[in-house]
This record gives structure tokens, C-alpha cells and sequence, in this order.
């Protein structure tokens, strides 16, 4: 009769917290970015689609900044495109089912960095 009981350890809740040495802190812009490409989908091709391009550069260049800090460099192969190809000052012009196939891409390569890279934070 003699059970032990579980819970936290009594020295305190340290072991229960673990310190938040990192963050995520690529997540927000990265579904950010990824509701714009999607919603972005329904005006390619049309005049209104700059206004699609603007946040989509400026976000992938927020978030190959994190990746920069991270030290991931390898996720700037996948976001330097991005900012390169939305930049609305030299505007590619692309056939609208090529633009289609790029917003899907885009979506996988933002979402994916927003939740695989971490950056240090100072305590």
C-alpha cells in the first residue's frame, strides 16, 4: 500500500516548463503569407494582382531573415525564388496556370519554414 504518487516534482515547476530557449518565430508570417498565395489565387491574371505581390515578397524576405538568424540557410533556396518571382518592381509575367502551380508551391515552402525553423531567443 505503499504508492507512489505522480505529478509535478516538488523542487518547483522547472522540470514541468522547459526553458523557451527558442522560438518560432517564422510561424506568423509564414501562414500569413500562406493565406494571401491562396487567396491570391482567385485575382492571377487579373490587375489586382499586385496587390498579391507586395505582401508575398515582403513576408518571404521577413521569413528568409529568420532563417538567417536560424541559421538554416538552406531554407533560402525555397524563399529567395519567392521574393525574386512576387516583387512587384520587374514583374515576371508567367501563363496563368504556371502562376497557379507556383501559388501551391509557395504554400508548401512558407508553411513548411514557418514551422521548421527556429530562431534563439535572449531570456
Amino acid at each position: 500500500m505503499n504508492a507512489k504518487k505522480s505529478g509535478p516534482p516538488r523542487g518547483g515547476t522547472t522540470a514541468r516548463y522547459p526553458s523557451r530557449s527558442s522560438a518560432r518565430m517564422a510561424l506568423a508570417p509564414g501562414i500569413l503569407e500562406a493565406i494571401i498565395l491562396l487567396a491570391g489565387l482567385a485575382l492571377v491574371g487579373g490587375d489586382a494582382y499586385d496587390f498579391v505581390r507586395y505582401p508575398v515578397a515582403i513576408l518571404a524576405a521577413v521569413i528568409g531573415w529568420f532563417a538567417i538568424q536560424a541559421k538554416a540557410y538552406y531554407w533560402l533556396i525555397g524563399l529567395a525564388p519567392i521574393v525574386v518571382l512576387w516583387n512587384p518592381v520587374f514583374p515576371f509575367s508567367f501563363p496563368d496556370a504556371v502562376w497557379s502551380s507556383l501559388h501551391l508551391a509557395a504554400v508548401g515552402v512558407v508553411v513548411a519554414a514557418g514551422l521548421i525553423i527556429r530562431v534563439r531567443v535572449a531570456e
